[in-house]
């Protein structure tokens, strides 16, 4: 069973209903004992990277969710400030990251006053040689901030605002997207298909 990790930081309905969809079992839950029997985690985040910090914290999460993924290696997804979690730190405050990434995560700055903060609506993101298809997929993004891979073998897909930015990780289990997934319509579907059989 997939559990959608609820730690009142993310759209966790949407990412259930979208796993419906696709016929996809899972629960969403903040207890332990749930992710200590999960197949699959999913990690969401909407907000600020202290405060989802905070809120694992004050849920005794962070212990369950290390045993996971790093020593039993079980398949995780981030979403969005989900992914940025796994990161060491970030310009958005001051409390560590999960740490799972060599990676930070900083504040977009552009010097062009037509690149607006939040990066939000549709964008393509391109894949490195992991799907069979040359084509970019079209995903849905709103985020403020972005990862910063100090490994590039970690870096899976790409797009373009103002520059090149992160827009997918993966790294063993961990998979992470910058993107919402459960908000890109056929895309999306296929994204989630994809984590489910770990079809990368």
């Amino acid at each position: 069973m997939i559990v959608i990790v609820d730690y009142d930081m993310g759209n966790v309905g949407s990412i259930r209903n979208m796993l419906e969809h696709i016929g996809a079992s899972s629960i969403i839950s903040s207890n332990p004992s749930d992710l200590e029997a999960a197949a699959k985690i999913i990690l969401p985040g909407v907000g600020t990277f202290d405060k989802a910090m905070e809120n694992l914290t004050k849920r005794d999460l962070i212990p369950i969710l290390n045993k996971r993924v790093k020593e039993d290696g079980i398949p995780i997804l981030g979403i969005c400030l989900g992914m940025q979690l796994f990161t060491q730190k970030s310009e958005e405050g001051q409390t560590l990251g999960l740490g799972w990434l060599d990676a930070q995560t900083v504040r977009f700055k552009f010097d062009n006053p037509n690149l607006k903060i939040p990066h939000m609506g549709w964008n393509f993101v391109t894949y490195k040689d992991t799907f069979p298809e040359e084509m970019p997929r079209k995903y849905y993004f709103v985020h403020s901030y972005h990862v910063i891979c100090n490994d590039a073998k970690d870096i899976w897909g790409a797009c373009e605002y103002g520059r090149q930015i992160t827009a997918a990780v993966k790294k063993g289990n961990m998979w992470g997207v910058q993107f919402h997934p459960e908000k890109s319509h056929k895309y999306g579907v296929e994204f989630f298909h994809r984590f489910i059989s770990g079809d990368s």
